[in-house]
């Protein structure tokens, strides 16, 4: 008979994974936007972005204001960089996973470039606050009528990077049925 602690383990990761497929099912079957701006990760996303903007403050505007989606996007990646060097890779496709709905999160803002209609933080939207950052972003590159095929891009990336991570997750749990998970003091 195996480790019941392995067996847990094991049992909970797959639990998991089925928890963010059927996430990732509702994520998928609505229109961009609808379903990532209802999430309960929105808000905690939204902190992320929001800290993305004070970090880059010392690099200019332009970064200053792409800090808060990059940093949204970025600092779950980084986490599942730091699960590898810790050699937990169940660990790192949760996090690539979370990084992929953060591009969801992400995909409506930017696609509201031209439009300026959806609501930001303070309640006001775009037009009636002269902006957002993905207006003033994509006006600065030159690229504001690509606005909607960016935004749609960028949630098809998401996806593929949730549907991806829930599939490096599943093959890691099933190829390492005899894993322990680290114990403090081991």
């Amino acid at each position: 008979m195996g480790d019941p602690l392995r067996s847990l383990t094991r049992i909970v990761r797959g639990a998991l994974l089925v928890g963010l497929l059927i996430w990732t099912w509702q994520f998928a079957r609505v229109p961009m936007g609808v379903a990532a701006s209802e999430s309960v990760l929105h808000l905690p996303n939204l902190v992320f972005h929001e800290a993305g903007h004070v970090l880059f403050t010392p690099f200019g505007r332009f970064l200053t204001v792409l800090g808060g989606s990059l940093f949204q996007f970025a600092l779950p990646l980084a986490l599942a960089i730091a699960f590898l060097t810790q050699r937990n890779p169940f660990g790192a496709a949760v996090c690539t996973w979370w990084a992929g709905q953060n591009l969801l999160d992400v995909a409506p803002y930017i696609a509201d470039a031209r439009a300026l209609k959806l609501v930001l933080l303070g309640g006001r939207t775009g037009a009636e606050v002269q902006g957002h950052d993905w207006e003033y972003l994509l006006a600065t590159l030159g690229w504001m009528r690509f606005d909607r095929a960016i935004g749609l891009g960028a949630h098809r990336l998401g996806l593929l990077m949730m549907i991806g991570a829930l599939a490096w997750g599943a093959v890691y749990v099933v190829q390492n049925p005899e894993e322990s998970p680290d114990l403090p003091g081991d």
